[in-house]
């Protein structure tokens, strides 16, 4: 028998590898050629030529100690790099000190949340959601509770308002949003920062802020994410190069302090110890050495756009309806009957794989994403059309 926790976590397990692993059986026995599968958010764009270079010259000039331990925070000479990157970024001068490499976004997450949460500690994140959070918080005796959105998947702050209770710990968001694609403007990372900063001095403890950016770079029609540090001090940023640079089985990634949070020095030792304690140990060393120069380097995102607008306008003509989608490569329509998981079940009939939004904290939606060909997406449209008039 295995632990009844992990038991109940199978039986709640994520609709996205449920639909993917469907998927393998509808590929092996239809062919994979005719089964449209928009069911995982894996890149399907190359690597940017940079990555590639790096990663061979890297290869052929390894030295003695390459491969050994470092700090559990990660190569000084990388944490450098990166600090002086989010610096720009975020408007705000961060150092070394306040950079910890981590193995992707999710463990950057689980890297935070072991370090902040005591049990019952309850994590609020605006629906939709990405789903593993659940799981990340219930990792470290979390609980997370969830807050509906606008009718455009911004924030709702009058509800994260409501829902802060004196068991709060964090608020965690996510923009560019997974499933959304929705970013969260400037206006409402003010509110929200404003918003901590009473309900903190109101309860006479600390919340903290999170944001979860492995999409940042990955935003559409010149719109540009907002930084969050400036707008609350006790803010942390957990990322990846997983999308931007399309390496998401590398699992590399970072996060980052805000240098004004108030506890700063026992974050960031609390962090480095949950790092090794939580068996990660330390990033990957090579993949650090890698990303250390590609500070910047992206994919093309206009690639994802055009994907994202080939199937808008295609599924708009079919009468679907949706929130365009700024950022990521997601797109989160409404189903067109009340029960998505069954429309989701007569897209699988076509052949054509999605995610039900049930499965992010938000039923009546669903999920596709279009991070693949596009001769995927044109050869799915009559399938999403023909399943869209039997409603």
């Amino acid at each position: 028998m295995i632990a009844g926790k992990i038991q109940a976590t199978l039986e709640k397990a994520s609709w996205i590898r449920k639909m993917f692993e469907e998927g393998a059986q509808l590929k092996a026995k239809h062919g994979a050629e005719n089964v449209y599968d928009f069911s995982l958010g894996n890149p399907n764009i190359p690597p940017p030529a940079s990555f590639r270079q790096t990663l061979a010259d890297l290869a052929g000039h390894l030295e003695p100690g390459d491969h050994a331990y470092m700090p559990n925070t990660g190569y000084l000479s990388t944490r450098q790099a990166v600090a002086d990157y989010v610096s720009k970024e975020q408007d705000v001068d961060i150092t070394a000190e306040e950079i910890i490499m981590t193995c992707g976004a999710a463990g950057a997450l689980n890297v935070i949340l072991k370090a902040i949460l005591d049990p019952g500690d309850e994590v609020i994140a605006p629906a939709p959601y990405f789903v593993e959070y659940v799981f990340y918080a219930a990792n470290h005796g979390g609980i997370l509770k969830t807050v509906p959105t606008n009718e455009d998947f911004t924030l709702n702050i009058e509800a994260i308002q409501a829902a802060i209770t004196p068991r709060t710990k964090a608020i965690l968001i996510n923009s560019p949003n997974n499933p959304s694609g929705q970013v969260y403007p400037e206006g409402s990372l003010a509110e929200l920062g404003k918003l901590l900063q009473q309900k903190s001095a109101k309860l006479k403890q600390t919340i903290y802020l999170i944001a979860d950016e492995p999409y940042r770079k990955i935003s559409f029609d010149g719109i540009k994410v907002p930084s969050l540090f400036p707008f609350y001090p006790d803010s942390m940023i957990a990322t990846s190069y997983s999308k931007d640079l399309s390496i998401p089985g590398e699992r590399i990634g970072f996060l980052a302090v805000n240098p004004k949070a108030k506890y700063k020095e026992d974050l960031v030792a609390g962090m480095a110890l949950a790092n090794r304690i939580l068996g990660y140990v330390n990033a990957p060393a090579f993949m650090q050495r890698v990303v250390e120069s590609l500070q910047g380097a992206s994919i093309d995102t206009g690639l994802y756009q055009a994907k994202r607008d080939l199937l808008c306008d295609g599924l708009a003509a079919c009468g679907y309806e949706f929130v365009r989608p700024k950022g990521a490569f997601y797109l989160f329509p409404k189903s067109p009957v009340p029960d998505d998981v069954s429309f989701v079940r007569a897209l699988q009939e076509e052949l054509i794989l999605t995610v039900p939004g049930k499965g992010f904290g938000t039923p009546g939606f669903f999920r596709i994403a279009f991070c693949v060909d596009d001769k995927t997406i044109k050869d799915a449209l009559p399938g999403f059309e023909r399943v869209r008039k039997q409603c």
